[in-house]
């Protein structure tokens, strides 16, 4: 009855056994438990009276004790009982406990801070061991991982567990925890399971109440906590909940209120505000979150879930000093903390990186990464600034600070406390970016300059909201942004998404932040990206920057996202409405002519694919696969025909399978190098990261003597992988060809810091250029490294010869006076 939620005749079964003279402690400690399930806490207590007359000593009676004196606001004799636990455990140390007993006495060790790895191996694997086919020995180890955020750890365990009991609740709900962060299906398949043979368990119903909070469907939330209440009417992590959903409708009344009953019964509970400030940071709410944890702390100084948050919380609002120190607090005292060990390590690799400093702008970034392309993240910033702030009418008064990884699991860490993320690229915080470097992400990278003006505009609109907006609109202006900036930045329409359109996937304005929380594939969240970013245009379109402006200030004075757009554009019945035709239109725009159905398409063979499409000619899947089909014979003249059929009917499509990108290479193949200049120009204007395309464009104008093109190419190459000597060799090259001193010291001086093939050359060139733009200071520097690579380098020598005669004092003017010289 108490596995499937049948709380109140458990209770009475129980009292029935009790009152007919079976007092196995059992029966008091499932009435017990039903009775704090129900929030009958007072009965709770009595019945713990109860059972001590029979068995006074009972350790498990003793922990269970302690959470009914809570629950009666008797907190002093709640930690009075926890005395008297651990002098009750030291007065019959060595005696056999069963093994429900040994649990309790590890969880007592945690309690009073004892090495958690310890507890694991030295108690709960003995049970594991005692009793392999109980489930309780490997749900205590699993409980223990799984609040350490140990969440592979705990999946083990509790997968045991499962083989041994495979309809118990408590370990498919263990299950769901332990899977949320890495595999949200399974996650969700586990948590069904778990609630359809529990329908009432708690924590199930609260864990499924918090996806809709994340999603910020908040009327589903408000049905679960009611139903939770449903059950316990006082239960404290439900109210708790209730206080976040009142805090995000800026209603302060109704958020203390629901607090308070919250804390009505054990007043001093951490985990309350501990609750609300985890739910308002994931709402990037931080600064509240922080007071929230903070006030945990009051309660329990030594509740070390909220002193993590209040470190990470502290680390997001750029505090630095602060959130380290918490962070190692919480080490020091519980080394097996998942989050602390991971932001103990970086805070020991950030140490070493290079700190550059400008215009309001603090970032941190490996030390040679920094030397290479860190001037250039500041002057991109600073455009960024001037451009956004001024569009949106915000002055930024706070420092903004961007940290730039070139270890993916750094990033992950100092963003989500734990490694994984992989996908994103960078997140902001509010006045706190944090992105991958170019060398975190392998062969491929991405447009990092496209990332960082993303990363901004997300510090310019989460500024100008106080944090207050949807996951969605946020990522919508972004993107929207990007593509302003520069067309190949940001996304563009594609076969997958026109059919993503029309079909069954998009999804409405008012829910568009559902779109991100638990996505089916990686192309759905890219899709939500892209619609959202489609959304931000509509309504600019429809209704100006203006209204955008209007609806962003808005949401900072705490009006709710669809009440802001039906003040300032339309009601959200037409929005969604409007916003469905233009989007639809959008679709239909795309490749009008284009059949995409990919029915019936013959296996990827020429004769095949070459009859199939004589009744299918404006195939798009079919034509894509025919070209490809022709190129891998190299047939490239006859595979030119349905390119051009492609292009016909998309000439500006760039993505996978692009006819533009397939055409480029066949006329690199058959030698058509101006009809490939222009294809290539084409896809370089479309698209952000196609390094090898500006490559080859670089390629083909540095050959024609066209150095101006070279210098647009080496700095879009630069924008996807600064880290290469390529960029910088063309931009030097360009630079001397051109006689345009700036662009050849931008090529130059990166290049000294890249380990060049001959140093003193590079150092030779630098030291000339600066010398011709009156920079003699550093051309001295560099004219002296020249030398000390190569000592009778016959045209440096005479250049340093020319920098040391410009610095020595004319012959006729007098030395000056010794006191003079000391002042």
């Amino acid at each position: 009855m108490f596995r499937t939620g049948e709380y109140a005749k458990c209770i009475e079964v129980a009292a029935t056994e009790i009152a007919g003279g079976r007092t196995f402690i059992d029966w008091y400690v499932l009435k017990t438990e039903s009775e704090l399930t129900l929030g009958r806490y007072a009965d709770a207590a009595k019945t713990i009276d109860d059972a001590k007359k029979i068995a006074p000593t009972n350790l498990r009676l003793l922990w269970l004790e302690r959470d009914v004196l809570r629950f009666n606001g008797q907190s002093k004799e709640a930690k009075e009982v926890l005395a008297q636990l651990g002098g009750q455990l030291e007065r019959t140390s060595g005696i056999y406990r069963d093994l429900e007993t040994s649990i309790v006495i590890g969880k007592f060790f945690l309690e009073i801070g004892a090495d958690p790895k310890r507890i694991r191996i030295d108690l709960y694997k003995p049970i594991q061991q005692r009793a392999p086919g109980l489930p309780n020995g490997y749900i205590a180890a699993a409980e223990l991982a799984l609040s350490k955020n140990d969440y592979a750890l705990a999946a083990e365990d509790f997968q045991v567990a499962l083989k041994v009991d495979e309809t118990n609740p408590r370990v498919l709900y263990g299950l769901a925890r332990s899977f949320e962060p890495s595999d949200s299906e399974k996650a969700e398949a586990y948590l069904q399971e778990a609630l359809k043979i529990n329908p009432n368990l708690i924590p199930g119903l609260l864990m499924v109440a918090e996806s809709h909070l994340s999603a910020e469907r908040y009327d589903e939330t408000e049905k679960l906590l009611g139903k939770v209440l449903e059950i316990n009417p006082h239960e404290p992590n439900a109210w708790a909940i209730r206080a976040v959903l009142a805090h995000l409708a800026s209603d302060n009344d109704r958020e203390k209120e629901c607090r308070e009953k919250a804390l009505a019964h054990w007043k001093d509970n951490p985990e309350v505000d501990y609750l609300i400030g985890k739910h308002l940071a994931r709402k990037y709410r931080f600064a509240e979150a922080a007071a929230a944890q903070r006030q945990a702390l009051q309660f329990d100084s030594d509740y070390l879930p909220a002193k993590m948050e209040l470190s990470n919380d502290l680390l997001r609002l750029g505090k630095e000093e602060q959130g380290w120190k918490l962070a190692e607090e919480v080490f020091e005292a519980d080394n097996y903390n998942v989050v602390a060990h991971n932001l103990s390590t970086l805070q020991e690799h950030m140490a070493k990186f290079r700190t550059l400093e400008s215009d309001g702008f603090i970032v941190r970034m490996d030390a040679q990464e920094a030397a290479i392309y860190g001037d250039r993240v500041l002057e991109l910033l600073r455009e960024a600034k001037n451009v956004l702030c001024e569009k949106y009418d915000i002055e930024l008064n706070e420092p903004i600070a961007i940290e730039i990884f070139p270890k993916q699991q750094d990033f992950a860490i100092r963003t989500f406390g734990l490694p994984g993320g992989a996908g994103f690229l960078g997140v902001c915080f509010g006045n706190v970016i944090t992105m991958n470097s170019p060398a975190s992400q392998g062969e491929n990278p991405s447009n990092w300059e496209a990332v960082l003006w993303h990363e901004f505009c997300h510090v310019v609109t989460l500024n100008k909201t106080h944090n207050k907006m949807p996951r969605w609109l946020s990522e919508g202006i972004s993107v929207y942004e990007e593509t302003l900036r520069d067309p190949s930045w940001g996304q563009s329409i594609s076969p997958a998404y026109r059919e993503m359109i029309l079909g069954d996937d998009l999804t409405p304005v008012s829910k568009l932040s559902g779109a991100f929380l638990s996505p089916p594939s990686s192309q759905h969240l890219m899709f939500a990206y892209y619609e959202s970013a489609l959304v931000v245009e509509f309504l600019v379109d429809q209704f100006g920057i203006e209204a955008l402006r209007s609806i962003l200030d808005e949401l900072g004075k705490g009006l709710q996202i669809n009440d802001a757009i039906a003040r300032h554009a339309a009601p959200l019945d037409v929005v969604d409405a409007g916003f469905q035709k233009f989007i639809h239109d959008r679709a239909m725009a795309f490749a009008p002519d284009a059949d995409f159905s990919s029915e019936d398409l013959p296996a990827p063979r020429v004769d095949e694919l070459q009859a199939w499409l004589e009744d299918h000619p404006n195939s798009f899947p079919g034509l894509q696969q025919y070209a490809a089909a022709l190129i891998r014979e190299k047939k490239y003249t006859e595979a030119l025909k349905p390119i051009d059929k492609l292009l016909e009917l998309a000439p500006d499509y760039a993505g996978d399978g692009s006819p533009l990108a397939m055409k480029a290479q066949i006329l690199k193949e058959l030698g058509e190098t101006q009809q490939e200049l222009a294809v290539l120009e084409q896809l370089a204007e479309l698209r952000a990261d196609a390094i090898e395309v500006y490559q080859r464009l670089a390629e083909v104008h540095a050959d024609a003597g066209r150095w101006d093109a070279v210098v647009v190419n080496a700095r879009r190459i630069r924008a996807v992988n600064p880290l290469i000597q390529e960029p910088y060799l063309l931009l030097a090259k360009a630079g001397e060809q051109l006689d345009d001193g700036p662009v050849a010291i931008e090529g130059l001086s990166t290049l000294s810091s890249l380990d060049p093939y001959d140093p003193a050359d590079i150092h030779f060139r630098l030291a000339l250029r600066l010398h011709e733009t009156e920079q003699d200071e550093k051309a001295l520097r560099h004219v002296l490294l020249a030398l000390e690579e190569a000592p009778r380098y016959r045209d440096a020598l005479q250049l340093l010869l020319t920098l040391t005669e410009k610095r020595a004092p004319e012959p006729d003017q007098p030395s000056p006076a010794k006191d003079d010289t000391e002042r």
